[in-house]
């Protein structure tokens, strides 16, 4: 059963809606690859047939605004490739059922050139009719893992990750390893459930970051600070993993070889222009990764240790910015699949 990690809800000041540059650097990035991929490979005639209508989805959308620039970007590209006005477009918002649709339905553009729908339920299982949805886009979503690899958090298992909440950073390959066995099961019911929903011609857009989470290391130390200061018992922490695995071309290339039923039409690592690496803005990168990590230390940590690591965490900002300036480089893996 997949476990809930949900954005930030809401439009108050750590929300997700308001602290997502990081995701909207990887989206602008991958802009220009994902037209291209359309033009060259989508046949719209073909996988229509006699119908006008053209489904698309965006799996793991959240709350906005990320989501509705990437789904009118898809929208306007096959307008431009097909100057068809007959041509109709239903959106699917895909996310899980802790999202906070209403935020998400309350920000719709009112501009959008394409109806709306929701669909709630973890894209690791199946979400839609077979042989309904022509394109699916999902960014900056397929690194959340269902649930937390239970050798983590066996203290007899030699993948146990004492002090630590993450694989970045961990020395032992046994971690890593877990991790990545979790991902392969992940993505093999993530392509099955999308063979079965995507028309034969189809297409499937994966866009996931590849690079600067060694930055959940800073969280890390402080939570190991309010141990060193009796504040939090060790084993909380020692109990506590971030459920993201980031995959390389290698391991994409592998599930999607192993499911069978869609042909690799573009896969790349880019490196996109950030501003926020660019300007070491170590503060808003802190406060982007709370947004997204705040349900994940509330649920385990509670509400106040959670407040007080996100906090010192700012606190380190100069300790961030000089990292940043010295070791991250924004990175991406893009993706572009289609349905044999």
């Amino acid at each position: 059963m997949s476990t809930f990690f949900p954005m930030n809800n809401g439009d108050a000041v750590y929300s997700y809606s308001r602290n997502s540059q990081i995701q909207r650097e990887l989206l602008d990035g991958a802009k220009e690859m994902m037209e291209e991929s359309i033009i060259k490979n989508l046949d719209i005639k073909n996988i229509l047939s006699s119908s006008n209508k053209f489904h698309i989805t965006d799996l793991g959308c959240s709350i906005g605004p990320n989501t509705f620039t990437s789904m009118q970007h898809v929208v306007q590209v096959v307008k431009e490739k097909y100057h068809d006005n007959n041509l109709e477009f239903q959106v699917f918002f895909n996310d899980h059922v802790t999202n906070d649709f209403n935020t998400l339905f309350r920000s719709l553009p009112v501009d959008r050139s394409y109806y709306a729908s929701g669909v709630p339920g973890s894209f690791h299982g199946r979400l839609f009719p077979s042989r309904s949805i022509h394109f699916a886009h999902c960014s900056c979503a397929i690194h959340w893992l269902s649930k937390i690899p239970k050798e983590l958090l066996d203290k007899n298992s030699p993948a146990w990750n004492k002090g630590l909440i993450h694989y970045a950073g961990a020395s032992n390959v046994e971690i890593v390893n877990a991790y990545v066995v979790q991902f392969e099961k992940d993505m093999e019911m993530f392509f099955n459930a999308r063979a079965e929903e995507i028309v034969q011609g189809g297409m499937m857009v994966l866009v996931s970051p590849f690079s600067g989470w060694d930055s959940l290391n800073f969280f890390g130390s402080s939570l190991m600070d309010l141990v060193n200061e009796g504040m939090l018992d060790e084993s909380l922490v020692d109990s506590f993993n971030v459920p993201i695995y980031f995959p390389s071309p290698d391991d994409i290339t592998k599930v999607v070889e192993k499911n069978g039923c869609f042909s690799i039409e573009k896969i790349e690592l880019t490196y996109p222009q950030s501003k926020l690496v660019d300007e070491a803005d170590a503060k808003t990168f802190i406060i982007n990764l709370r947004a997204t990590l705040e349900g994940l230390f509330t649920n385990h940590f509670g509400s106040k240790i959670a407040e007080e690591a996100f906090t010192r965490t700012i606190l380190k900002n100069e300790e961030i910015s000089a990292w940043m300036q010295m070791n991250y480089k924004t990175c991406q893996l893009f993706i572009a699949l289609k349905r044999k």
